[in-house]
C-alpha cells in the first residue's frame, strides 16, 4: 500500500524485507540520542509488527519512507498518540527517524509536508501535534519548516522517560491545525 509519492519519495506500508532498517534505525545511537533507550532486535521486531498491525487497523502510524526506487531510509507518519493526561486519546502526532546516511537532504520535510495534507484532506484531522525533547533541533526545525507553532501551554514531561535521565524528561510541543496548514500551504506552495 502506498500512501503517497513526492518527487523523491515513496511513502508506503513497511514490507518485511523492512525489517532490518527498522532495526538499524531503532538501535542507532545518533538516531536515539534524544530518546532514553535504544531497541534490541528482539524489541524492534515487536515494534515493527506493532506498528503495521496498528496502520493496518486504523489508517495510522508512523510509514516506511522509501527512495522513489523503494529503498526504505527511515519512516514518518502520523499516529494515534496514547499519552494522556498531557494529549487527549484521539490526538494525532507526526514523527519521523530517518537513517544518518539521508539527513540533510529535505527527506523528512518532504515526508512530513505530504503527510499533513493526507491527514487534514484524506483523514480530515482538525489538529496535528510533534514533540521533541527542546534540544532536539533537527526535528524542532522540520516542525517549523512544515509551519507547526511551538505551543509553550502544552509541553510536558513525557512519562515514559526514566526521571534518572532528565535532560530527555521534558518535551516541547508544536502544533497546526487544519486552517493553519491550508494558510501555510498557501504561502508556500507545500
Amino acid at each position: 500500500m502506498i500512501i503517497a509519492e513526492t518527487a523523491r519519495l515513496r511513502i508506503r506500508a513497511w514490507k518485511e524485507s523492512d525489517r532490518d532498517l527498522f532495526f538499524a534505525i531503532n538501535s542507532d545511537p545518533k538516531v536515539m540520542a534524544f530518546f532514553p533507550f535504544r531497541r534490541s532486535r528482539a524489541e524492534s521486531d515487536a515494534l515493527f509488527d506493532r506498528v503495521g498491525k496498528g496502520i493496518a487497523e486504523t489508517g495510522f502510524g508512523f510509514f516506511a519512507v522509501a527512495l522513489k526506487d523503494d529503498r526504505p531510509i527511515g519512516f514518518c507518519g502520523l499516529a494515534l498518540t496514547d499519552l494522556e493526561p498531557h494529549l487527549p486519546r484521539g490526538t494525532v502526532e507526526i514523527g519521523w527517524r530517518l537513517a544518518p546516511p539521508y539527513w540533510g537532504k529535505g527527506y523528512v520535510t518532504e515526508a512530513a509536508s505530504h503527510l499533513l495534507h493526507y491527514g487534514f484532506e484524506e483523514k480530515g484531522l482538525r489538529e496535528v501535534v510533534s514533540f521533541a525533547v527542546a534540544a532536539n533541533t533537527r526535528s524542532t526545525a522540520v516542525m517549523q519548516r512544515i509551519g507547526m507553532r511551538r505551543d509553550p501551554s502544552r509541553d510536558f514531561d513525557h512519562p515514559r522517560v526514566p526521571t534518572d535521565q532528565p535532560a530527555l524528561v521534558r518535551h516541547v510541543l508544536y502544533a497546526i491545525s487544519a486552517e493553519e496548514w491550508r494558510a501555510h500551504r498557501s504561502k508556500t506552495g507545500k
